[in-house]
């Protein structure tokens, strides 16, 4: 067959391994982590459902090499804890089973260790060890690594990577980068000893080197060593691309592959990850130069999820194997799409940071756009129901699409009804902001693979009562959404403003100093689209915060571009809109202008509450969804609608 995406879909082969093309899942933490370390059924299952996708290379993160000085936030490969060579074994099975080569990333958190540990009782009791003593900026003490403990950690490395190579693991990753210890060392910033071990690049490399000595010796000849650094630390006092070059050059006769990314978590999370705000591939460049300084395979990774930009990075040389991380939680089978030529089926993931931020504050894992996620036990695959029945979805928006999709493959017959003339929904407010193209994108995905599956899609048919009871349904799925919230507030109906969600239909009314009315989720987002134009633009809020809807991963990054495209004014409330802006009143009853001759009105939504009490009734099986529930967020709106699909 002739491959659409041939760079991509080549195999390569690394020491005495070959893999299956060049799309590898990046290290991930799984679901249930225990106290003690081991690898959880979950994790497995989570790992698991990227071979089955089609990755050439699966890895599994972090497996943290000495718990006397790092007990972390991850595993631990050590025969003296019960279950933990048992865990890892099971694991690599279960990737391997299904193609794909299973790796595991092997780390030490040096100074942030036990930053993200599982058992948080022991977190705060942990002594801090770093190449060099110092104050961490929370006010933690950070001891100095002696000569003794670096050859104790050296060691480590080498002891657990024998037992994962005898667990079945056919790769060894070394972290190198991203702020944990190996980078420590490696960073002007964090290493300032004066020993053998700090000062020149020569030095600061010394320790990487013994470590990718110690894991050689364990694992033999022809073993894959694939060592991940940083290309540049990308902060003031960090070291440069140049560095990383030197860095590579130094290192490289140790490592069977050379796997680049970008930043510190400490320092730059967005950097690290890149977010909507940033250009897909925006770090490709940092391996794309040190490639051409080395002699062995390259690896590159950051926000990459389309497959015609990840050929042309293999094709042009930019580097040899492409990694994706959050384009694997949104679609695991997009490896599997590709080699297939079925591209227009990967679902994109829109780098909204719901997976991370779930991680961060419950410990889970969840995805905007796939509801499989964190729940792969409950099975990946849809199994065709034992009566088939006639589906009626009232609403054309992500759940209520989602909810079509899956009730068509499970061999029902559906109908899903959009009263507006295109479907999407709330989606299709996102196609006028480039950073959330993505998420206007996934309308159109989502409504192709419904099509595909057989769902019948009528559009411009609103769902009454009546057509209820015409149509006679076996289930009907309320999707019906939200409207905006417009409080009688007055002048808001007024020419120069213009509803959040209708901007992309009335973007010509917009001029060039704007005021946006509510400093929500959607009100930011949009307030960074109208700066970048170069327009002049001021938030108004009523909470002393901005975004408290965002989630906590996004936030941060998010406040950071409002910052630079927008003078904000929280704890204001919106007396009166005018021709010339908002008049408003601050906490103190103090009443003063917000100028702008354009407003835009994102004071939130309210569900469609009347349509839902209509059509309540309709049908023997009635599911309501989505922003038609409550109103919430795309994430509860799919996984609600694929779980009421499955329930019919």
């Amino acid at each position: 067959m002739e491959r659409k995406f041939p760079y991509l879909c080549k195999p390569i082969t690394i020491g005495r391994v070959t893999f299956r093309n060049r799309m590898f899942s990046a290290p991930m933490g799984g679901t249930d982590i225990t106290n003690d370390g081991c690898i959880g059924p979950k994790s497995t299952a989570f790992y698991e459902l990227r071979a089955k996708g089609g990755a050439g290379a699966v890895t599994i993160s972090e497996c943290m090499v000495h718990p006397k000085t790092d007990g972390s936030h991850a595993y631990h490969l050590d025969t003296a804890i019960l279950n933990s060579l048992a865990s890892f074994t099971y694991t690599a099975d279960a990737i391997r089973r299904h193609g794909a080569i299973p790796s595991v990333e092997l780390s030490h958190s040096g100074m942030y260790s036990g930053t993200y540990m599982t058992d948080k009782s022991r977190q705060h009791g942990l002594a801090q060890w770093g190449p060099s003593a110092c104050v961490r900026p929370d006010g933690v003490e950070v001891g100095e690594l002696t000569h003794e403990m670096i050859d104790e950690i050296v060691a480590a490395y080498g002891q657990v990577a024998g037992l994962a190579k005898r667990a079945g693991f056919e790769m060894i990753m070394v972290h190198g980068g991203h702020g944990w210890l190996i980078n420590q060392f490696l960073s002007p910033w964090f290493n300032h000893r004066t020993d053998e071990y700090g000062g020149s690049i020569e030095n600061r490399c010394r320790f990487a080197r013994r470590v990718l000595q110690s894991v050689r010796e364990a694992v033999g000849p022809g073993f894959p060593i694939e060592f991940r650094m940083s290309g540049s630390e990308l902060f003031e006092g960090g070291y440069t691309l140049e560095d990383g070059i030197a860095i590579a050059r130094e290192l490289e006769d140790g490592i069977d592959l050379l796997h680049v990314s970008a930043g510190t978590y400490q320092r730059g999370f967005g950097d690290t990850h890149p977010s909507m705000f940033k250009e897909h591939g925006c770090n490709v460049y940092l391996a794309a130069e040190i490639k051409k300084h080395v002699s062995i395979p390259v690896a590159t990774i950051g926000g990459l999820n389309d497959p015609a930009q990840m050929e042309e990075i293999i094709k042009s040389g930019k580097a040899d194997v492409v990694y994706m991380a959050r384009a694997l939680l949104a679609d695991p089978f997009l490896p599997e799409k590709v080699m297939a030529n079925r591209d227009e089926e990967i679902v994109r993931c829109l780098r909204c940071f719901t997976c991370m931020a779930e991680r961060a504050a419950t410990a889970t894992r969840r995805c905007t756009v796939n509801p499989l996620i964190g729940r792969e036990m409950e099975g990946d695959r849809v199994l065709p129901a034992p009566e088939k029945k006639k589906v009626l979805v009232a609403g054309g928006g992500p759940g209520g699409l989602y909810a079509a999709w899956t009730a068509a493959r499970r061999g029902h017959q559906v109908i899903l009804c959009e009263k507006e003339d295109s479907l999407g929904g709330i989606l299709r407010s996102e196609q006028a902001l480039p950073f959330k193209y993505e998420m206007y994108q996934l309308a159109g995905t989502y409504t192709h693979l419904a099509r595909k599956a057989g769902v019948e899609i009528r559009l411009n048919t609103e769902v009454t009562a009546e057509y209820v009871e015409r149509e006679a349904p076996d289930a009907l799925i309320i999707a019906v959404g939200s409207r905006p919230l417009l409080p009688p507030i007055p002048g808001l109906k007024g020419d120069n403003v213009v509803v959040v969600n209708n901007y992309y239909k009335e973007k010509d009314k917009v001029g060039e100093d704007v005021v946006v009315f509510g400093g929500g989720l959607a009100g930011c987002e949009c307030a960074i689209h109208l700066g970048q134009e170069g327009r002049t633009v001021h938030i108004v809020e009523m909470r002393d915060v901005l975004a408290p809807d965002a989630n906590v991963r996004h936030r941060p990054l998010l406040l950071k571009e409002v910052e630079k495209y927008a003078t904000v004014h929280t704890g204001c409330r919106g007396l009166e809109v005018r021709p010339d802006g908002i008049w408003c009143e601050d906490k103190e009853g103090h009443q003063f202008l917000v100028p702008g001759k354009s407003v835009i009105a994102a004071l939130g939504q309210r569900s469609c509450t009347d349509i839902v009490e209509e059509l309540q009734d309709g049908a023997p099986f009635v599911r309501i969804i989505g922003d038609a529930a409550r109103v919430s967020t795309i994430t509860n709106a799919v996984y609600w609608g694929y779980h009421a699909a499955l329930d019919i």
